[in-house]
């Protein structure tokens, strides 16, 4: 074992010697190891590790306690990173807020606001359209991500001026004074600020909205990543990556942290929605909503901050709520039609969720509770990434911003490898939380993060941010059916074919209950199966086969196109 290896091996005293960035808390006396409570409960949760003696060691209260190495990377920002330590202290340490045990509603949103990102303002949303159109012509991973015998420093730094000049003109074009006035016998060098700005705006309007900048936000992220290294920065004479503006570093910035512990912060972020309401409690919620609003705007307005810039603050926590409802909501629905038209300990005639390795495709054998639980704890789990995201999606920023990378060949090209200290962490957290919730956990607890099947942080959340596309559109169908067979026609096919309105939907939920979770979608375990993210590859694997199903009529009469996230007619 080279020396390398040796060092990105080793373990700091008093540290987990699984995940090595956790100080340890049990010892296993069959193992001679020490483990943190996550990674001791993930390896002896079966086999004969189960019957493994654990003492758990005593630590003494010590704030000092030294700052682990990951994989041989110190944990704390790289010389190069623009992430302050004050920027890090801030930020959850390795838990799950949802499960933070906060008194009230302001603790928990005070917590949560520390990654909600700020709503842009009209004069960002004009600057995003810039790097939007910048991205978009940009070539940069083309010219970059390739094997060449020039240099990749002299690639990477002529490429990000490209950009920054592609982005100069267009904002001269755009506003020839506002352009005279930032680029007129200006260098890159002395418009700093600017590109951390419009660089920053892209990232946070991303958060925000998973379903925009598809391609140019992948350029981003890479252009930041090799920005942030030290001889590109010192090539380059300027830093392109300030921290994420979040709605709590706004306010504390302006002193305003107050308002988030008002009670009312509750009525004024609320999501309103139609379902099953009338007209007159609908409007009676807005009002109850607008007025909360303008009382929390104008009581903790002061000279650093206006009520219009509170409003904001308010609206972009409301933001967060409607990015809830749209991408964790899904999978509480997929769990009511399993609940409710399933039982783990009975079966009804011909919508069985047994699935068998080798036919029709499986590679999992299942028995019918098995398949039930299986399923059940894996929606409950995407439920948890999903209402996490935002945390999920900070820590990914900072592992893609502070950590070094390789290039290889992944079998679907060349792919940035990269380590994800952080989001790997809070990702058994997670998974933790949800085997305890279980109680006992069906298939694999495998992770992959900075391997050939999830390269990098990016990779990892571009993956998880795909389940609202995949259960969004079976929804839609299933809730839109009955409305469908009000057609006497489209009635007399669904009752003809396959039985009724009622059995429809079984028939649907039950082939995707069955055929999208039985590890499917690749050649080997390692890829697909029961691990963490295989289940979400058998998923997508479901998605691709949709034509030949029986029921893909059904799902074209309502206005299904597509689970690329497109609108629906």
């Amino acid at each position: 074992m080279d020396e390398d290896l040796a060092a990105a091996q080793a373990t700091a005293e008093g540290f987990c010697v699984e995940c090595k960035d956790q100080e340890s808390f049990y010892s296993c006396e069959q193992c001679a190891e020490e483990f943190c409570e996550v990674c001791y409960a993930m390896l002896h949760r079966t086999g004969n590790r189960v019957r493994h003696i654990k003492k758990e060691i005593y630590k003494p209260d010590n704030k000092d306690t030294p700052a682990p190495s990951v994989n041989g990377m110190s944990t704390s920002t790289s010389k190069g990173s623009s992430l302050s330590e004050e920027t890090l202290a801030e930020l959850p340490e390795s838990k799950v807020i949802v499960s933070s045990g906060s008194s009230t509603f302001g603790d928990w949103v005070i917590d949560r606001s520390k990654y909600i990102p700020m709503r842009l303002d009209l004069t960002e949303r004009k600057l995003l359209r810039l790097l939007e159109a910048a991205l978009n012509v940009s070539e940069y991973t083309d010219k970059v991500d390739i094997l060449s015998y020039t240099s990749k420093s002299k690639r990477i730094v002529h490429q990000i001026k490209d950009l920054c000049a592609i982005i100069s003109g267009l904002v001269v074009a755009n506003d020839y004074r506002r352009g005279q006035e930032l680029f007129a016998d200006k260098s890159f060098e002395d418009n700093e600020e600017f590109f951390q700005v419009i660089f920053e705006i892209g990232r946070r309007h991303k958060i925000m909205n998973p379903e925009k900048m598809r391609s140019a936000y992948g350029k981003l992220m890479y252009m930041l990543m090799d920005s942030n290294m030290e001889e590109i920065e010192s090539t380059l004479g300027f830093n392109c990556v300030i921290p994420i503006k979040t709605v709590y570093s706004y306010l504390q910035e302006r002193g305003g942290l107050d308002v988030l512990k008002n009670d009312l912060v509750a009525d004024a972020t609320k999501e309103i929605i139609s379902d099953g309401k009338n007209r007159q409690q609908i409007q009676l919620e807005i009002r109850k909503k607008e007025r909360a609003i303008e009382v929390l705007s104008r009581k903790y307005a002061n000279g650093n901050l206006t009520p219009d810039e509170i409003k904001v603050c308010l609206y972009s926590i409301g933001d967060n709520h409607s990015f809830l409802r749209t991408n964790r909501d899904p999978c509480d629905k997929m769990l009511k039609y399993l609940t409710k038209y399933f039982n783990p300990t009975s079966i009804e005639e011909g919508f069985s969720l047994a699935i068998r390795s080798g036919q029709q495709g499986a590679r999992l054998t299942h028995g019918h509770e098995t398949q039930y639980w299986y399923i059940n704890q894996t929606l409950n789990l995407w439920r948890e990434i999903a209402h996490e995201m935002f945390y999920l999606w900070t820590l990914s920023d900072m592992d893609m911003l502070d950590n070094d990378y390789r290039l290889r060949d992944t079998g679907q090209g060349l792919q940035r490898l990269q380590y994800c200290p952080n989001v790997s962490k809070a990702m058994h957290t997670i998974l933790h939380k949800a085997q305890q919730k279980a109680g006992m956990w069906v298939g694999s607890s495998v992770i992959h993060l900075g391997d050939s099947n999830v390269p990098n942080a990016f990779m990892f959340i571009d993956k998880y941010n795909q389940v609202a596309r995949i259960l969004n559109p079976i929804i839609l169908t299933l809730e839109k059916i009955e409305k469908i067979a009000e057609d006497e026609g489209i009635n007399a096919y669904i009752r003809d074919t396959f039985g009724g309105v009622n059995n429809l939907r079984k028939t649907i939920v039950c082939d995707f209950f069955r055929m999208a979770f039985d590890g499917s979608g690749a050649d080997n375990f390692f890829s697909a199966g029961s691990c963490i993210d295989g289940r979400l590859t058998s998923a997508w694997n479901w998605c691709s086969q949709i034509e030949k199903k029986a029921f893909f009529p059904i799902f074209l009469l309502t206005g299904f196109t597509g689970f690329d996230g497109e609108t629906w007619s």
